[in-house]
């Protein structure tokens, strides 16, 4: 068996919709679950009915929302003829769910909102690719992964329940078999035990992938992407980025840990846990070889090179000039925690804490207003952090010629520069 993800790129046309199907076709023959993302820029476009709505603008929450609506609903009837009238009662149906909530008030809180509402893109565009590959001539069996992975309700973040999950895959998922080739399904979100819909934080549906392939003992598991393959560097900010055939997990984990935008380290674990191959293809000429990620040792990798843009540096200091200790860090740690930030890079001095942070400004704005409770708070925005792995001179020199250095970090391996 083996695990297909297709990400929101991959479904964002008529035309991508199309070339899914043309790649399914050459895997006929295996068993297959597929995870599909939201189509396109439509989780960005939820999270706006999501803002206008927790505003208190109700007819702009669902004016937005209409034109999502419309459309999915064009989308369908582009790729569908015999299939369009049951996708498009199962669309409404989904649609329904949203217009509850946003014909109502709103009384708990943004992420509860988020999840209950930006979890309908999946919903959405599944029901569309699992109606056209059914149209043309691949039988699947569509299901809603909300009553396949039950996760607590740490909204926009939420945990799995790993044995409960095991139960209803092995219960709900694993007969389907028995009668479909391909079972289709979203990535991305869960539920709760009361069944108010979560999900699952940043790449969340690679992580689905990684979590249907390790209760599945899958023989792998494919992402399929925009880009030829895993590339050294962001091929949008680097013109000289190249490809990398093959990958170790750790090597992976350390990429996405320093943020390059490939793999999320959530997914790797469960993969790993039972040597299950992530291959990662491109949807756009899948002939291409793409990149391999397992657990063998790995041959001499190049220069990887990370770099992470609108960050903002935090420094803060005691107030009245004694040490920085363990409680005043371990508050801060504590506020990060609350507000599910991550610091990219930290440095601890005698009356001194700095730290690098996305630039995210509802939570940054909130953070700083805790920590100056207890200590003196600076922050400087517009920054870029810069990470090299398997540094050389010359490409460091090359990256942070012209620039000014804030911060720099250095290990062996890896170099990292906050540049202004």
């Amino acid at each position: 068996m083996k695990i297909f993800k297709f990400g929101g790129a991959s479904v964002s046309s008529v035309e991508r919709i199309l070339n899914l199907g043309h790649i399914m076709k050459h895997w006929d023959n295996e068993k297959i679950v597929v995870i599909v993302s939201a189509m396109g820029k439509t989780t960005n476009a939820l999270e706006k009915v999501v803002d206008a709505f927790t505003a208190n603008k109700q007819e702009e929450a669902i004016q937005l929302f209409n034109q999502i609506k419309q459309q999915h609903l064009s989308t369908a009837k582009y790729v569908l003829v015999t299939h369009y009238l049951a996708c498009e009662k199962q669309l409404k149906d989904f649609f329904t769910e949203v217009e509850w909530l946003l014909y109502d008030t709103p009384v708990r809180e943004y992420d509860y909102y988020y999840d209950q509402i930006v979890c309908a893109g999946e919903l959405f565009s599944t029901s569309i690719i699992s109606a056209f590959l059914n149209e043309i001539g691949i039988q699947n069996k569509w299901i809603d992964v909300r009553d396949i992975i039950r996760t607590n309700d740490d909204f926009r973040n939420a945990e799995i329940d790993w044995n409960f999950t095991k139960q209803n895959v092995d219960k709900i998922v694993t007969p389907y078999f028995n009668n479909y080739k391909i079972v289709l399904t979203q990535g991305f979100i869960g539920a709760t035990d009361e069944n108010e819909s979560t999900t699952l934080g940043r790449e969340g549906s690679d992580y689905t992938a990684a979590v249907f392939a390790n209760l599945l003992d899958a023989e792998s598991v494919t992402i399929w992407k925009d880009v030829v393959s895993v590339m050294n560097a962001d091929p949008k900010q680097f013109a000289k980025a190249i490809p990398i055939a093959e990958l170790n997990y750790k090597e992976t984990l350390e990429m996405a840990y320093y943020g390059a935008q490939v793999i999320h380290p959530k997914t790797i674990k469960p993969l790993q846990n039972k040597s299950i191959p992530l291959i990662v293809k491109c949807f756009i000429d899948p002939t291409l070889p793409g990149t391999e990620i397992h657990n063998k040792t790995l041959k001499k990798l190049p220069p990887i090179i990370v770099l992470k843009e609108n960050q903002v540096l935090l420094k803060v200091t005691t107030k009245d000039f004694s040490f920085v200790g363990d409680h005043e860090v371990r508050r801060l740690y504590e506020l990060f925690e609350g507000l599910h930030l991550k610091p990219n890079l930290t440095q601890i001095g005698a009356i001194s804490f700095i730290c690098v942070l996305d630039f995210w400004p509802e939570k940054i704005e909130k953070l700083a207003l805790k920590a100056s409770e207890f200590l003196n708070v600076e922050l400087t925005k517009e920054l870029s952090l810069l990470t090299i792995r398997h540094y050389t001179k010359e490409i460091f020199e090359e990256l942070t010629s012209e620039k000014t250095i804030l911060i720099r970090q250095q290990t062996m391996d890896t170099i990292q520069v906050l540049l202004k």
